[in-house]
């Protein structure tokens, strides 16, 4: 391996790093949110809404755009987020049904439905 390979790497183990610790404090903060109005229940259902529409705002953009088109890499994708608890909202069942749909050749009709 080379050292401009293996500086590669290191900088992208560092930026996920970072990343992940500013997720981790950003849920931390929501956390500190939540116990602030723990008792409070309608504050708590607009946290919990608004967490919501990030959610499907995510979903729907970023996430949705950054999927793979090559069968292949999104059969793949989906076996990582099976392995790793299945996708948001969905159970771990379904996500194993879709895999199985996708890996066989039937998906085209399976998946219109």
């Amino acid at each position: 391996m080379s050292e401009a390979s293996t500086n590669s790497q290191i900088a992208d183990s560092l930026a996920r790093g970072d990343w992940e610790a500013r997720l981790s404090s950003e849920l931390e903060s929501l956390q500190e949110l939540a116990n602030e109005v723990s008792g409070e229940p309608q504050a708590l259902l607009l946290l919990l809404r608004r967490i919501e529409e990030l959610h499907r705002t995510i979903q729907d953009g970023a996430f949705r755009s950054s999927l793979p088109s090559d069968r292949g890499e999104l059969f793949s994708l989906l076996q990582g987020m099976e392995k790793s608890g299945g996708w948001p909202y969905i159970p771990r069942l379904q996500l194993r049904t879709f895999m199985d749909l996708l890996q066989s050749g039937d998906s085209d009709s399976a998946l219109a439905a």
